[in-house]
């Protein structure tokens, strides 16, 4: 018998009753919420360590490594500033052993040039510039066009040597290179002042202001405002500059120049401080040391003061040091060592000389007042027909005076005092010279009021020539009283 058999048909149930493809699509979901829950952490954690890396600590630096003895002196000379006379011998040495192997190196050859330049500035030593024009003009040789800095030295070493004119040309030479070279313009400052172009002084300093800020410019700034007379700015700004220079050289020189100003206008106690400080930051501050001895003078402290013109011509043998120093034992009543002084003047002219200095200013005052007075005027009148600055006009008058040409010198006299001439210049010593030219021609009004002026300017300008200002004013006595006719 057939019996009835039933198709069954297979419904992929499982053993616990749930089908198999219900099964698969739970397992696919639990894996990615597993990722998506990974992938989630994943992100926090990347978030955290980023967030972390944004708030890390910066590590500490170090500071950068202390500029060498030839890097300091290199900043220096390429900005026109004073440089440290132990660090430029270490760029000197340096440059000259790289242009053995380098000897096309027009750069090279101009810093080597501008270290010579300020080594002889610092020392008064004339032998290292012809050294130092030799390398300069290396410099041109090797690269003739577009050497600014090849030029500027050349102005910096026509400074140096008093050649303003040279100066001058140089500079304005190295402007047509480069119009925004500042240190150029400083440069001119000084060769313009020279020549009595106070005028084209005036409008550097405007344009350099313009260029470049900083300590450099401020000094030259000082000297511009003190020419015409600003006492009390050229005193700040000089300040100003020592305080914020960085380099004990370049400070040193900034307050060597305070020292100056508040010398010139009688502040003995003050320039002395200046003076003293700039010693203690750079003991090769010769200038400052023969500034003491200024002002020790002026104070009564004469055994100190011949100390210190001693120390500062042992290191620094300056004419113009030797000068005062001899004049200093005359005032003494020593004049056997006056006379050592004088000799030794000479003998320092001449080696200033051969490296191409230019000392007239200097040798025509010691003839006009020690000497020849008329090799004096000699010497003098080359000298203004070459550059006729204020210095020379006072020395010039001076010397005519010497030499008995007083109404020949009194028009020398007045043009270095007048403020149409001189720009502002207030000089004791020019001031006692007019008085004492105009007493020579009968102007005794005149020459009282301008005597009086220089003792009021620094009555302490010279130890032979402040006391005989006095007696001469005594002399001339009271002005005459001028009687006023009575009315009726």
């Amino acid at each position: 018998m057939k019996t009835g058999m039933k198709t069954v048909v297979s419904t992929g149930t499982g053993t616990d009753g749930e089908p198999a493809a219900g099964r698969g699509l739970s397992r696919r979901r639990a894996r990615r919420l597993v990722m998506g829950v990974l992938l989630g952490l994943l992100v926090g954690a990347l978030a955290i360590a980023g967030l972390l890396w944004l708030l890390r600590p910066e590590p500490r630096q170090s500071p950068p490594p202390e500029p060498g003895p030839a890097q300091r002196a290199l900043t220096a000379v390429s900005a026109g500033v004073p440089a440290a006379l132990p660090d430029l011998a270490v760029l000197i040495a340096e440059r000259r052993a790289h242009l053995r192997t380098h000897p096309d190196d027009a750069r090279s050859w101009a810093v080597l040039g501008a270290a010579y330049v300020e080594q002889g500035r610092r020392t008064a030593d004339a032998a290292h510039y012809p050294t130092a024009e030799r390398a300069l003009r290396t410099s041109l040789k090797v690269r003739p066009r577009g050497n600014a800095q090849a030029l500027d030295g050349m102005a910096a070493l026509a400074n140096a040597r008093r050649d303003f004119r040279a100066a001058r040309t140089w500079g304005e030479a190295a402007l047509k290179v480069d119009r925004r070279r500042w240190t150029t313009h400083a440069l001119l400052i000084e060769a313009y002042t020279g020549l009595n172009d106070y005028k084209a002084a005036r409008s550097t300093l405007e344009r350099l202001q313009g260029l470049h800020s900083g300590t450099a410019v401020m000094a030259r700034s000082a000297a511009v405002y003190w020419d015409r007379g600003w006492r009390e700015d050229a005193a700040a700004t000089l300040s100003d500059a020592a305080a914020m220079a960085e380099a004990p050289a370049e400070r040193a020189a900034w307050l060597e120049r305070a020292g100056q100003l508040a010398w010139e206008r009688g502040d003995r106690e003050v320039a002395l401080r200046y003076y003293q400080e700039a010693v203690r930051v750079d003991p090769d501050q010769r200038a400052a040391q023969a500034g003491q001895g200024r002002a020790l003078a002026a104070l009564g402290r004469t055994t100190e003061a011949l100390n210190a013109y001693r120390s500062a011509l042992a290191k620094q043998p300056s004419p113009a040091y030797t000068l005062e120093l001899g004049e200093l034992y005359e005032s003494l009543g020593l004049d056997q060592a006056a006379q050592v002084q004088y000799e030794l003047l000479h003998t320092q002219v001449r080696s200033a000389a051969a490296g191409g200095v230019d000392e007239e200013l200097v040798v025509g005052r010691f003839e006009a007042d020690h000497g020849d007075p008329e090799e004096a005027v000699r010497r003098l009148t080359a000298e203004w027909r070459k550059q006729p600055g204020i210095a020379v006009a006072d020395a010039l008058g001076w010397a005519l005076h010497q030499a008995g040409q007083h109404g020949e010198a009194l028009k020398y006299a007045e043009r270095a005092t007048d403020k149409e001439h001189g720009g502002g210049v207030r000089s004791a010593l020019y001031v006692y010279h007019r008085g004492m030219i105009e007493r020579a021609v009968g102007l005794d009004g005149p020459a009282r009021r301008h005597l009086e002026e220089a003792l009021r300017i620094n009555p302490y300008f010279s130890p032979l020539w402040a006391p005989l200002a006095r007696e001469v004013l005594q002399e001339l006595g009271e002005p005459p009283e001028v009687r006023v006719p009575a009315t009726r």
